[in-house]
């Protein structure tokens, strides 16, 4: 993992010059701290900030081929790396180093731009060809890790792992896009290539740029696909799909163990991340360490279940305690690293728990993340189950007691009337042939922000339809699908990239300069599981049915068959009372409110005082302070240009 960045242009308006790309590469050193490089020519520049993982000697970047034309500057993982690498000198190739930044040089050598189809990892890649002509910037699969870029105002193509190195580049100006926060406050993220800032663009998951003298083409490599409804896996029975899941699985889990550094694991308590953390310590000869994050509050602490699993595997366990204070704390730090507003503080936590990694001496964690979406995991998938049935059956008596059966977690909603629920889930019950039905419960859910935006900011989203638009990016195939496979789309095509692996995964883990590796997310793993029929997947209303049959016998039962209890923080209440952080009053004032732009002044401060005065908020009022919160914060951080820039990295650091 590494901060990359970089300028391009045949013929540069203007040469870059070495000051220029060291404030680039500066704005994301915290990403790698190990090492700092970079390549100046007249026609490239290209920057890079080391966390040396593989091959931590020889592995610097910018790298070049020996001839000097082809230098390549790489942020992430390749899994696969020492199987090519063999392949590679089977054919004559010869290599300088035992890294895997030289197999992509060398891969690209012989296939070109189809080097990435060969490529089993999390990735975000240049690679300047001058014979070529071109630069090539290529992202994973899934979407792990980011890149974004820009034009600036003279013309040249510039890139970065982060925003806040793009915005060092004269031209590339720090403006808000009203769509684009439209659609985080709909979607819960902005629509790629969208980003929250209208001068820059995010390189979609599985896609390639190729910017030459006169253009940029934008290639798609991969997309996540299912099998039309009705169509079987190859083999669809069950206890032989549930084999080849788990040696997928293990072996998912082995080549992510690669490293010339410890790696350990998240263990949340919960199934997924317990049987990443089984298989693990069954691989690794050492005792395998394990972290974990706890709460003060127990509708969102489980701490409980990961001692039994401490317990089960014999790990060596540390956790860090987390309170809604901290949270507020420390929320200003987490939305600069993640550049753009969110609705739920749940990073947060997470950018302590990769704090706690760091000190521990750790570099690298697998995680369980991905799980849910290629598996059917989330509630959301369940919900849509049931909200199809209401659909079909509105008089059914069975409603409430399924609707008990699906939050076994959370012990309130068992003394909810049955009217409350038919109100949640009854949004959409009309609209059964759209596409996103399985979503438009959780869509509604922001309408209660969307009501706190200012005049102005309605104006310029006025005839905008974030959900048409969405409904516009699906695959022509999508209709054909089971309707289990239509959500785990909008999961894992949207929000798993847009959200999870981006504010809740790379940018919080690798503010300290910590590397989550995901072998749920293995694009072996994926696209075998996308060829799993839903049955097996979603059996009744018993989420991820095959993973808990993949490993019976191997978890302790009661990890096993525990019913999910999804991952969530302290939202509203982290920003008031005794102990709420000063900033809160400032940014949500009157007047600081009315100079960004986007919310209705009076609207905030009552939204604010009603928080203040109870104590807590009910869901969707929560999600808008937060929202309203973490927009004036990036406001503030970003578009009033008080980012808080990291230290002066000598000259020497580069030499």
């Amino acid at each position: 993992m590494c901060g990359i960045a970089g300028l391009y242009g045949r013929p540069m308006p203007q040469p870059p010059t070495r000051a220029l790309i060291r404030r680039m590469v500066e704005a994301v050193a915290h990403r790698g701290p190990d090492d700092r490089d970079v390549l100046l020519r007249d026609d490239v520049a290209l920057g890079h900030a080391r966390l040396s993982i593989i091959d931590l000697a020889h592995g610097r970047q910018p790298m070049l081929d020996e001839t000097g034309e082809v230098a390549i500057v790489f942020n992430g993982e390749i899994f696969n790396y020492l199987e090519l690498r063999r392949e590679l000198i089977a054919r004559g190739i010869r290599f300088r180093t035992d890294s895997d930044t030289e197999v992509i040089l060398r891969l690209y050598q012989v296939r070109g731009t189809a080097c990435v189809d060969a490529l089993n990892g999390d990735f975000a890649f240049a690679i300047a060809d001058r014979r070529q002509g071109m630069l090539m910037l290529a992202r994973d699969r899934m979407g792990v890790r980011p890149l974004y870029h820009a034009r600036a105002g003279d013309g040249r193509f510039c890139f970065a792992s982060e925003v806040k190195a793009l915005l060092e580049v004269p031209g590339i100006t720090a403006a808000p896009d009203p769509v684009a926060l439209d659609q985080i406050f709909t979607l819960w993220l902005p629509l790629p290539p969208r980003t929250a800032f209208r001068d820059v663009q995010e390189l979609p998951p599985g896609h390639l740029l190729i910017v030459t003298a006169d253009r940029a083409e934008l290639r798609r490599y991969w997309r996540l696909e299912f099998p039309r409804r009705g169509e079987q896996a190859p083999d669809a029975r069950e206890d032989a799909v549930a084999e080849e899941l788990r040696e997928l699985l293990t072996d998912a889990v082995r080549i992510r163990l690669r490293a010339d550094v410890p790696v350990g694991a998240y263990l949340s308590g919960g199934l997924d991340s317990s049987i990443v953390a089984l298989l693990a310590r069954d691989l690794v000869p050492a005792r395998l360490r394990t972290f974990s994050v706890t709460f003060e509050t127990p509708e969102f602490d489980e701490s409980v279940h990961q001692r039994e699993m401490v317990a089960a595997l014999g790990t060596e366990h540390q956790s860090v305690h987390c309170t809604g204070a901290e949270i507020g704390a420390m929320f200003p730090d987490v939305i600069r690293h993640i550049e753009r507003p969110i609705l739920r503080t749940a990073p947060a936590p997470l950018y302590r728990l990769s704090d706690l990694v760091r000190r521990a001496g750790f570099k690298v964690v697998l995680t369980g993340e991905g799980a849910d979406e290629i598996l059917a995991g989330y509630d959301i998938f369940k919900e849509a189950k049931l909200r199809a049935f209401c659909a079909r059956q509105p008089d059914s008596q069975r409603r409430p007691r399924l609707f008990r059966r699906l939050y076994p977690y959370l012990p309130s909603l068992q003394a909810q009337s049955p009217a409350y629920l038919r109100a949640f889930f009854g949004a959409g019950l009309d609209r059964l042939g759209d596409p996103l039905f399985s979503h438009l419960p959780r869509f509604g859910t922001t309408a209660r922000a969307k009501l706190l935006f200012s005049d102005g900011l309605r104006a310029d989203t006025a005839g905008y339809d974030a959900l048409a638009e969405l409904r516009e990016s699906l695959p022509g195939e999508f209709a054909y699908w089971d309707p289990l496979h239509q959500a785990q789309y909008l999961e894992a095509a949207f929000l798993l990239p847009g959200y999870i692996l981006s504010a809740q995964g790379d940018r919080v883990a690798m503010a300290h300069a910590v590397e989550t590796r995901f072998p749920y997310l293995d694009h072996r793993l994926v696209e075998f599981a996308s060829r799993i029929p839903p049955r097996m997947k979603l059996r009744g209303l018993r989420e991820k049915h095959i993973l808990r049959r993949s490993m019976e016998g191997r978890l302790p039962a009661a990890i096993n068959q525990r019913p999910k209890q999804p991952y969530r923080a302290p939202d509203g209440q982290s920003f008031f009372g005794p102990q709420a952080p000063d900033y809160v009053q400032e940014v949500l004032s009157r007047r600081a409110v009315a100079e960004a732009g986007y919310f209705d002044p009076p609207a905030v401060e009552r939204l604010a005082r009603k928080c203040a005065v109870q104590g807590s908020l009910g869901f969707r009022d929560s999600q808008a302070l937060v929202g309203v919160l973490s927009t004036q914060l990036w406001h503030r951080t970003f578009i009033g240009r008080n980012v808080q820039s990291p230290p002066a990295i000598p000259a020497a650091a580069f030499a």
